[in-house]
């Protein structure tokens, strides 16, 4: 378990809990060389995908807060393009988070134009920690969205979980979420995020 602690205007301090295994040992600045470790790791990344499905927040909104990259371009999360949305809030140093990111980028280029796909950092170090990442990994479908004041760690409550991944049909209404890890590449996420794809279903969300 790790305890991020952020500073806002309107709070000296909040304690995040993170709760998904992120282990205390990799949570160092150095942290692109730790994560590659981690994700290279073979049979020990299966350990890491122990996520669970949560359909508790279904209908609720996506948050409002806009994220950047590092090149400075801004992205307003509510504004959306139109297509559900699988929101991916994770860290450089958070085991599980990395584990995640070849599945979420191998079933970005699956889904193509019918699915956002959108990976955000909380890293507080900004580009400083996200640009090392992806430059020493090959994760040619996700974006490098960054959100280092934790904006939505608070919109999700304050105690947000990495890695924590929210599905948003295409009128950003909460699908599910899964707290963890989780096997993307499995048939079950595919059923699951197929039932954004759906209008029927995602009407009723």
């Amino acid at each position: 378990m790790v305890t991020l602690t952020i500073r806002s205007a309107g709070a000296a301090t909040l304690a995040l809990a993170l709760l998904a295994g992120c282990d205390r040992q990799s949570a160092s600045p150095s942290q692109p060389e730790a994560a590659a470790q981690a994700s290279a790791g073979g049979g020990e990344g299966g350990e890491q995908l122990t996520g669970t499905l949560d359909r508790s927040y279904a209908g609720e909104l996506i948050p409002d807060v806009t994220v950047t990259d590092p090149a400075g371009a801004e992205l307003a999360l509510r504004a959306g393009d139109g297509r559900p949305t699988l929101l991916n809030l994770w860290a450089t140093w958070c085991a599980p988070c990395v584990v995640e990111m070849p599945l979420l980028d191998t079933l970005a280029a699956e889904m193509g134009a019918d699915l956002r796909v959108l990976t955000v950092s909380e890293d507080m170090q900004g580009a400083a920690a996200v640009e090392p990442f992806f430059a020493a990994n090959d994760y040619a479908n996700l974006p490098r969205w960054m959100d280092p004041t934790n904006d939505l760690a608070f919109a999700y409550g304050g105690g947000a979980v990495l890695p924590l991944t929210v599905l948003y049909d295409a009128q950003g209404r909460e699908v599910w979420r899964v707290i963890g890890g989780y096997d993307w590449a499995s048939d079950e996420a595919r059923a699951q995020v197929a039932e954004a794809l759906t209008p029927a279903v995602a009407g009723s969300s």
